[in-house]
């Protein structure tokens, strides 16, 4: 059931074999409708900020600060009704005041062989499919509900050993939250009683442990900051599921702090939408992060008095619901405060079969696993449809993440930075949590090679691409698609092939000049873009001389003996050559004798 002012009743039919009741639980008309002549404020307040303003504004009205919801850093004040309004104002108005509201009141809205459960009582077992679920777990121990509520009998027969001692009592501000009014017992009694002990009714997940946490009064009365300490002490002691079978019609910024701070820690919160029979919204079902929980009756209908919305996720049984009653009886109770721990019991097997499972992950299979009423498809009425335990235990069960994590590549020579030449050997590696399908390898973002499985050694023939810097990027790949990549840089340097032939030239004696009649100094020069390894010069058509080494200077002088020359014209030309055998000739040069 939900919070804020409004109606919000449980209409509650209790038979014991001996004695017959009915109880009734309404929300309050208002926030300030209680006789108590001071009214209750929360206020969050900016980190960092200083206390003396603070104070000062709340000495000014005559406030008092009475408690805090630390987790979420908010402050819970009383001040005289009068000037609650004014109180309001002037918090909201200061800078230091991230939000300021009324602490408004919320009310409580395998098989086994038990004997109520045997008997066919128990029918919102059957009509969820919970005994075919049980066949796959009935809870674990290390899966915790909490019930924030009015407290939970723990002397109840048929909840021995299933109440933790680690509970607290947020009414009383005691560590012993005794249940003074029988809702959160009834709630607790829907959830987890022990199973196959001969003993009364069976638990949706009969082998889950219950966190008591009381929040409401003997009335079934609670405040918005009550309920958000509990709902933040729960996530702090280890409950997965928190059911809150409370509502009310007052949004709350601090009720939707304290489910995210509970969300945060992987916690499910569980609400019911409210049994005002209309879609005014109820807090905090309709919180973001929150289940929102409507009724169904044995006919897999809608209650008529089951609140209904865009707000509504989904619905479960929650009329003649048997559970427990009193100190140690049974009794037949109705409303979304019942629906609502069906379901959380449903979580709770959920998170027993597969514990690896977010709370996200929880919440998409338990929607996308109910059995479809009304029209086709999610509506306002039965939300994704009416909670079946088999097939959302049996989904948890089975669930296999999908894989998101990709390959990671690398390279194992060469190195970054390094220089290659020629064919050069790339060595690349892959590891994947799963197992890896291929890897690749890329030249300046182009695919020179692939190949199946995670290592693989590739040719790259380095001289099909320029001198210079150049990227290498190995990619791997597993069966889900995802890519690891890793680059490196190299440079390549290869040495081209010389086919440039060296440049040669006489320049001294010029063309049709005289030689002198007994030695003639013949000046040479020769250039290559490599070297020039020899230079050969040539006396009418023959080899004259022959100048060789690993480099020749760019300047030679021949002397040429002139004496048995004959009278007349002659002819010198001079041939280079380079290491790559590329030949130059000069131009030929005609002297006179």
């Amino acid at each position: 059931m939900k919070l804020s002012p409004g109606f919000l009743t449980d209409a509650v039919h209790v038979s014991v074999r001996i004695l017959s009741l009915a109880l009734a639980f309404c929300l309050c008309q208002s926030a300030f409708a209680a006789p108590d002549p001071e009214v209750g404020i929360i206020v969050r307040r900016k980190l960092p900020t200083a206390d003396v303003p603070y104070q000062a504004i709340l000495a000014a009205h005559g406030a008092r600060e009475q408690g805090t919801v630390r987790e979420i850093n908010a402050r819970v004040i009383r001040v005289p009704a009068a000037k609650a309004a004014q109180l309001l104002q002037s918090l909201r108005e200061h800078p230091d005041t991230q939000y300021a509201e009324v602490d408004a009141t919320a009310k409580a809205l395998a098989t086994a062989n038990d004997p109520l459960f045997t008997q066919g009582q128990e029918w919102h077992l059957a009509k969820i499919q919970a005994p075919a679920a049980w066949d796959i777990t009935t809870g674990a121990p290390g899966v915790v509900v909490a019930v924030v509520d009015t407290g939970v009998n723990s002397a109840h027969p048929d909840l021995a050993g299933k109440v933790l001692t680690t509970g607290w009592d947020f009414v009383a501000n005691t560590s012993t939250p005794m249940d003074q009014n029988g809702h959160g017992t009834a709630v607790a009694g829907t959830i987890a009683p022990n199973a196959n002990n001969n003993l009364g009714v069976v638990g949706v997940a009969w082998a889950n442990p219950i966190l008591p946490v009381r929040v409401l009064d003997a009335t079934g009365s609670g405040s918005y900051s009550a309920i958000a300490q509990g709902i933040t002490y729960a996530a702090d002691h280890g409950a997965r599921i928190i059911n809150l079978s409370l509502g009310g019609t007052s949004s709350s910024l601090t009720l939707q702090d304290a489910i995210n701070y509970a969300w945060s820690k992987q916690c499910i919160v569980v609400a019911a939408a409210g049994n005002n029979g209309n879609s005014t919204p109820v807090y905090p079902a309709a919180c973001s992060n929150v289940v929102s929980v409507a009724a169904t009756n044995s006919s897999d209908t809608r209650t008529s008095w089951s609140n209904y919305g865009s707000y509504v996720d989904l619905c479960a049984p929650g009329e003649n619901i048997v559970t427990l009653s009193g100190s140690n009886g049974y009794g037949s109770w109705s409303g979304t405060s019942f629906s609502t721990p069906v379901t959380s019991g449903v979580l709770a097997l959920m998170a027993s079969a597969n514990p690896s499972l977010s709370n996200a992950q929880l919440v998409s299979l338990l929607l996308s696993n109910c059995d479809d009423l009304g029209t086709a498809g999610p509506d306002i009425y039965y939300g994704n449809g009416r909670v079946n335990a088999l097939r959302a235990v049996t989904a948890a069960k089975t669930y296999l993440a999908p894989d998101t994590t990709a390959p990671v590549a690398t390279f194992v020579s060469p190195v970054n930075g390094s220089t290659v030449s020629g064919t050069a050997s790339v060595s690349v590696s892959a590891t994947d949590n799963i197992g890896v399908t291929r890897v690749e390898l890329y030249m300046d973002a182009k695919l020179v090679a692939q190949n199946t499985g995670a290592s693989a050694v590739f040719p790259l023939n380095t001289t099909t691409y320029p001198n210079g810097t150049h990227t290498l990027q190995v990619r791997a790949y597993d069966a889900a698609g995802n890519v690891g990549t890793a680059s490196i840089s190299v440079t390549v340097k290869n040495i081209a092939a010389d086919s440039i032939a060296p440049v040669t030239a006489i320049t001294s004696p010029t063309n049709g000049s005289k030689v002198a009649s007994r030695t003639q100094n013949v000046y040479v020069t020769c250039t290559d873009n490599v070297a020039v390894t020899k230079l050969e010069i040539y006396l009418d058509g023959r080899l004259a001389g022959t100048a060789t080494g690993s480099s020749l200077p760019a300047s030679l002088v021949f002397t040429w003996y002139t004496t048995g020359l004959s009278a007349g014209t002659h002819t010198l030309q001079t041939y280079a050559y380079d290491a790559a055998g590329n030949v130059g000739k000069s131009a030929v040069v005609t002297v006179t004798k």
